[in-house]
């Protein structure tokens, strides 16, 4: 093998073994690169100072964008071509053009006016004539939307070419612009064009001396010419506003209707209105159209009407414009109705149309009598459940509960003041009781107190009530509040009397936080008594060392125990119902007794107390 020469075909040296695809994309410093594309020559370069030997670590090689992002550019608003910018906007001109006209000697033009209006959208134009009625010659569209040829070059009219105090030649008519409207302006001025001055429109003389001409030639109408009449009031209608006051009708209701007067056959018609419909039977029309006679004008209301049935040959006077007045009464075969008010129109036409005028006056004001309701009277309290619930079944046929101040009985939810107080009777002077008054619903309950070799076992004496002062009105009662409880007060539950005669320090506390609350006679008479106790040193000052004794009102409750009858488990009774708060404000003081007392309501009870069991 070695002998042999190196010609093609005969090379049997080693070769190379890899014919993989190699990959296009490559990783550096976290980004996709791609890699450049390298020929067979190119791999078995040796030269490093050749161009084929730069790495891909020069920085010229880089993309910045990779590194940095894109650069932000300026957002661009988008595009709106002019048929979408000026969509539904145009320019007004108000102009004026003459009008040859033979009809007179004196004038032979006619002032005519027009509105001028521009399309910016498309460049088009639009001349429009207001209509005036009885005018005598065709109105409104004088020259249909289209753009307009200015000259003999086809050049076209635009928004450039209008001004006021200018000349236009629209299809051969010339149009003298004499104003715009404030948009045309602004846009005008907007765009470099400085507008004229304002001009006035010229006063049409040949119009005004026709109307002058027909107002003068005016003639009342007589009763023979209807055709006349006719034509000159076709569709003219006279209204009038009236009522009707029956003697009979026992609600003396004023009933409204619409009377309509036609000048064109003098007829008459009334409408019902729909105010009236209400508890009746729907008649649209009271009166269909016909003339109305005069004759009926003496003849009663009760009168029937069979006998006023005449010829129209017997019938010779009818009502008339002139027999029509506000404030009149117009007699409508036996009812009379009252003519309150009348329309512009009818007013225009007595004043300026009928010979000899006859101006309506002012709208008539009708003040009915004020009606006096009968007050319903509340009945008397019953006696069963509350004054408020017994209030609550005269107001709806379905009793509701009474509203509770929700906000006070939360704010105020387990708080209370306690009272110690003595029964006032001669037998029952060694009884000693509890007075606890809640803050949350005002309700007043009442626990005796066990007294030793008495007998007494103590208990519950009276529930959570509202009590009612003896001076009161049943009907309207006026309860017990925190304002009425003080040192030496007298309290009425049902048949027995209370005196008070020792007050909680939390009372005073409670006293202090709301003076306006209470009388200066009450704090005094509850801070003396506390000073006398030693609970207070001063008027503020709390006495440490003896407020650190156990008291014997808080001693007394702790040791009841009231359950309701039926429940074994004693825990599942609320035992934070009743707390005492004393605070005190220098923080030397607090504290709290707990009392196991039952939020629902019972009629039974057990009251426990030294391992006996009372029920009552």
């Amino acid at each position: 093998m070695h002998g042999l020469p190196k010609l093609l075909g005969l090379d049997f040296g080693k070769k190379n073994q890899q014919h993989h695809v190699s990959h296009c994309f490559g990783f550096k410093n976290g980004y996709r690169i791609p890699n450049a594309a390298v020929s067979i020559a190119e791999k078995h370069s040796k030269n490093s100072s050749s161009v084929l030997k730069k790495t891909n670590e020069d920085s010229i090689l880089f993309d910045p964008v990779l590194t940095y992002g894109h650069v932000k550019k300026t957002e661009v608003a988008p595009f709106k071509p002019h048929f979408v910018l000026y969509d539904k906007k145009s320019l007004k001109f108000n102009a004026f053009f003459k009008q040859e006209s033979n009809h007179t000697k004196n004038d032979h033009f006619r002032t005519r006016f027009a509105n001028i209006f521009y399309f910016l959208e498309d460049d088009t134009i639009v001349v429009i004539e207001p209509e005036i009625d009885n005018c005598g010659f065709p109105q409104g569209k004088l020259v249909r939307r289209g753009k307009i040829i200015k000259n003999k070059r086809s050049q076209f009219y635009t928004w450039k070419d209008f001004n006021i105090g200018i000349d236009l030649e629209i299809q051969g008519i010339v149009f003298h612009i004499v104003d715009c409207d404030k948009y045309t302006k602004d846009f005008l001025l907007s765009n470099g064009i400085e507008l004229n001055a304002t001009e006035c429109l010229p006063y049409d003389l040949l119009g005004a001396s026709q109307k002058i001409e027909t107002s003068m030639n005016f003639k009342c109408m007589t009763k023979n010419d209807k055709l006349n009449r006719y034509l000159k009031f076709q569709g003219k209608v006279l209204h009038f506003d009236c009522v009707l006051k029956e003697s009979g009708n026992p609600t003396d209701k004023l009933m409204t209707y619409k009377l309509y007067y036609y000048l064109e056959d003098d007829t008459v018609a009334i409408k019902e209105l729909k105010e009236n419909r209400e508890g009746r039977y729907h008649f649209p029309m009271l009166l269909r159209r016909q003339k109305l006679p005069k004759c009926g004008e003496n003849q009663p209301s009760e009168f029937p009407s069979i006998f006023m049935e005449k010829t129209a040959g017997q019938l010779e006077s009818f009502y008339a414009p002139c027999d029509l007045k506000i404030g009149e009464t117009v007699n409508v075969y036996g009812r009379k109705f009252l003519l309150l008010d009348c329309d512009i129109f009818t007013r225009k036409y007595y004043e300026f149309i009928m010979k000899p005028p006859m101006p309506q006056p002012e709208r008539l004001t009708l003040i009915s009598p004020k009606k006096h309701k009968p007050k319903s009277c509340l009945p008397p309290y019953l006696g069963l459940g509350t004054p408020q619930d017994s209030l609550a079944s005269c107001y709806n046929l379905i009793p509701k509960s009474p509203r509770k101040d929700i906000i006070n009985s939360l704010a105020n939810q387990n708080k209370y003041l306690r009272y110690s107080c003595i029964m006032d009777s001669e037998f029952d002077q060694q009884r000693r009781f509890i007075l606890m008054y809640s803050l949350a619903d005002d309700t007043i309950q009442i626990i005796e107190l066990p007294s030793e070799n008495s007998g007494i076992q103590g208990g519950r004496f009276l529930c959570p009530t509202k009590l009612i002062k003896p001076d009161s009105n049943p009907d309207d009662p006026i309860y017990y509040s925190a304002a009425d409880f003080y040192i030496g007060a007298t309290i009425h539950v049902f048949s027995h009397r209370f005196t008070i005669t020792n007050a909680d320090l939390y009372v005073y506390n409670y006293m202090q936080s709301f003076p306006e609350r209470f009388s200066l006679k009450n704090i005094e008479s509850v801070r003396n008594n506390l000073i006398l106790q030693g609970y207070l040193k001063g008027p503020n000052e709390i006495n440490e060392e003896n407020v650190t004794k156990p008291k014997s009102m808080l001693e007394n409750l702790q040791n009841l125990n009231i359950e309701p009858e039926g429940v074994d488990d004693c825990s599942a009774i609320n035992k934070n119902s009743l707390q005492s708060d004393e605070e005190n404000k220098n923080d030397h003081y607090h504290e709290t007794r707990n009392i196991q007392l039952s939020n629902t309501s019972f009629e039974t009870k057990n009251v426990h107390f030294n391992d006996e069991t009372l029920t009552f």
